[in-house]
């Protein structure tokens, strides 16, 4: 895209423009009705298009070619200039999106400072949308445990194809991560990622967002659709989407068309559609809170992300991740875990995910010290909890329990959290615990515990 398109009826016009700009160093083309207008702009982008308002023989005139334009290439500055102009036209023409209107006779240094800020704008968008994307962190995803290897195996699958993608798990588990790994290994990286915040955005301007909107004071507003056009579009928790939005959704799904509110022509898309909720939504249809047509059409591709518990042999890679990343970008200490503070991360309860994990990271990076060791007692739970003279204490069933009976308890909840830390590998349990395999395999079945592939089940 580096040439400009010059569109006008008359050819001595076309041809003085041409010659003007060819002598400024741009190079040119040129079209003298909506017809060629259009093929030509097919065939290749212009930077920039230059359009008579006024075409004879033409089906369209320069007010319809520019509103065409600008709704399948957005992108593409347009300046408008005519022979008939009046304050009227360039009022409607800057509200269709045009990015100036010149008058005939025009002036050749007026005429070449308009071209130039229109280029200049547009690359300044163009680096501007650039640099976004580059803002974002990188979709990478960490994990070596049998879950996240499952995850990863199934991402890969689905990152060549253009198919609508459903990720599920619960809240902080990494949806949205997964949902830019597929766009960032696919053949759409270089086209905008656009996230809709469904349980965010108020229901009452769901359908502007989304759609965009026009007026007559305001002209064309572009919503997120038209951002996402030629990328990805990820729905964040989809449940949350109003039912009456819902139904205009499916619709876009169908045909990659919609109508902005308050207009009157369709807008053509071209999306790859990903969403994620942490719902049932089966549930929420029985409830007849989601359209069962939209759920079949957004869970083309299943994909579960799995919760931390199911993968907490990645937490001593995740934790050192987000100390690294968290110095680098907060300037925070670097700190290492110590191997006890690395142990008790892996045996803690995560309702929060991935989520929860990077907090109480960051928290013990800003309250902790600069320097040695992440220590057990820096570790919220641990540092909160009474001091108890290094006895341990009892839980309120444990301690009505008869000897024999709580000692079982006790062993079989211990090394039931000793085989999830270790993904229900029971050669590293064994090693940790201080036990040979063999042994382990006997106490475990003598409690009446089974392991699995992925962690142990309590039978």
């Amino acid at each position: 895209m580096g040439d400009i398109l010059i569109v006008d009826d008359e050819r001595d016009i076309r041809e003085l423009i041409a010659d003007i700009l060819e002598d400024e160093g741009y190079s040119t083309r040129r079209g003298a009705n909506a017809d060629e207008c259009m093929a030509a702009i097919a065939q290749e982008r212009p930077a920039l298009l230059i359009l008579d308002i006024w075409l004879k023989d033409s089906h369209m005139d320069g007010i319809d070619i520019l509103k065409t334009v600008k709704r399948d290439y957005p992108e593409v500055p347009v300046v408008i200039i005519s022979g008939h102009g009046n304050i009227e036209i360039a009022v409607a023409a800057i509200k269709q999106g045009a990015y100036d209107f010149i008058e005939k006779p025009f002036n050749i240094d007026q005429l070449l400072v308009v071209i130039r800020r229109g280029m200049e704008t547009a690359h300044l968008r163009r680096e501007n949308i650039a640099l976004k994307q580059r803002e974002v962190e990188p979709a990478e995803i960490l994990g070596e445990s049998a879950a996240m290897r499952t995850l990863l195996s199934q991402l890969e699958k689905v990152t060549k194809s253009n198919g609508r993608v459903m990720l599920t798990g619960p809240a902080g588990v990494g949806k949205e991560l997964a949902a830019r790994y597929i766009h960032a290994n696919s053949n759409r990286a270089s086209a905008p990622f656009v996230v809709v915040g469904c349980a965010t955005i108020e229901p009452e301007r769901m359908e502007e967002v989304l759609f965009g909107r026009e007026n007559g004071e305001r002209g064309i507003e572009p919503g997120l659709l038209e951002e996402a056009n030629g990328g990805v579009i990820y729905f964040d928790e989809v449940a949350d989407m109003p039912s009456g939005t819902q139904s205009k959704i499916l619709r876009v799904l169908v045909d990659q068309t919609f109508l902005r509110v308050g207009g009157s022509e369709k807008v053509r898309v071209d999306l790859r559609v990903i969403s994620s909720t942490n719902r049932d939504l089966e549930a929420e249809i029985a409830a007849e809170r989601f359209r069962r047509e939209l759920f079949h059409r957004l869970n083309v591709v299943p994909i579960p992300v799995p919760s931390l518990e199911e993968r907490r042999e990645d937490i001593p890679m995740l934790a050192d991740y987000f100390i690294e990343t968290l110095h680098k970008s907060q300037g925070l200490p670097q700190r290492v875990l110590s191997e006890e503070a690395s142990a008790l991360l892996q045996t803690m309860s995560w309702p929060g995910n991935v989520r929860q994990l990077r907090n109480v990271i960051e928290r013990v990076l800003i309250l902790g010290d600069d320097t040695g060791p992440i220590a057990v007692g820096e570790l919220p739970g641990e540092s909160e909890a009474p001091e108890s003279d290094g006895r341990v204490v009892l839980s309120g069933a444990i301690a009505t329990m008869p000897l024999r009976e709580a000692r079982e308890a006790f062993e079989r909840e211990y090394l039931l959290t000793q085989i999830n830390r270790f993904g229900g590998n029971v050669s590293r349990t064994a090693e940790f615990v201080g036990m040979e395999r063999s042994a382990l395999h006997r106490k475990l079945k003598s409690l009446g515990v089974v392991t699995g592939s992925k962690a142990a089940q309590s039978a």
